[in-house]
């Protein structure tokens, strides 16, 4: 006959086993979410690309402690204005339309601050020629930024007015700049504009994939110089401090790494002078 020492004994053994199963599906869940890109840390691909994450986003945490979901900071910015996402779609590149006399710079008047681009024209015509086209079509207007890597690179990622990183303006952009002379070894510098893609680094027949997806980058980030360079932050990298300061939460299906502040661009606009 078991005793009633005996018996809490046993059953504090089958509580810590529990336990221990819990804690290493927990690990093993967090072991599939992260994917590592072309050898380097990811920027998840547009246009319907596979989501990936970042190495160490896992926290080891048990499902019961999860489950409770993590802390977020205070949302830094204001509140969208007034709109609803784009939903136009084209069947092909527009056409060329760039004075090649001028100089083109970008606003992005988003919920956190204003951020101001310079456009390279003279080196990626058919990417500051499209973003240029859907910046006066509205197409950037009311879209969220959905995507902040914060480990191993430095990016948002913008430019999908579905929010889930498979929008896409319905064309794709030839790959331009990727010879750029300031992306020395492997490293996009702070401050860089580049657009993201399908590429797979592997199949040529992904080349040339790039939509409406771009990405900012707030801290030197060491990636394949496989996204078109297409222009510089000129303005606004106090913005996207603060946004990197927020941080960003996992989703646990996608891999998505989802900003914790509501980044939205209400207006985009590009001029010429």
């Amino acid at each position: 006959m078991v005793s009633s020492d005996q018996r809490r004994r046993q059953l504090a053994r089958e509580k810590f086993a529990r336990q221990q199963q819990r804690r290493a599906a927990a690990r093993r869940q967090a072991k599939r979410r992260n994917v590592i890109i072309a050898s380097a840390l990811a920027v998840v691909l547009a246009a319907g690309a596979a989501a990936y994450a970042t190495a160490g986003l896992g926290d080891g945490r048990s499902s019961d402690e999860a489950a409770a979901g993590p802390t977020k900071p205070a949302d830094p910015c204001a509140r969208p204005a007034k709109g609803t996402p784009s939903k136009k779609k084209w069947k092909k590149e527009p056409a060329m339309s760039l004075d090649t006399s001028a100089a083109y710079s970008a606003k992005l008047r988003t919920t956190c601050g204003e951020i101001d681009l310079k456009l390279d024209a003279g080196t990626a015509p058919h990417t500051v020629n499209s973003f240029a086209f859907l910046a006066k079509q509205g197409y950037f207007d009311h879209s969220k930024c959905h995507r902040l890597v914060d480990q191993g690179i430095h990016v948002l990622q913008c430019g999908d007015p579905t929010a889930t990183g498979a929008g896409t303006p319905g064309y794709t952009l030839p790959d331009e700049n990727l010879k750029d002379p300031r992306l020395k070894g492997g490293v996009y510098p702070a401050g860089t504009v580049a657009m993201a893609n399908q590429y797979d680094g592997k199949s040529a027949k992904t080349r040339n994939s790039g939509g409406s997806q771009f990405f900012l980058v707030y801290q030197d980030s060491k990636l394949p110089p496989d996204y078109t360079p297409f222009g510089t932050i000129t303005g606004g990298m106090d913005v996207l401090k603060k946004i990197a300061a927020a941080g960003s939460t996992p989703e646990p299906q996608s891999g998505n790494t989802a900003p914790n502040a509501t980044v939205v661009i209400n207006r985009a606009t590009v001029t010429a002078s």
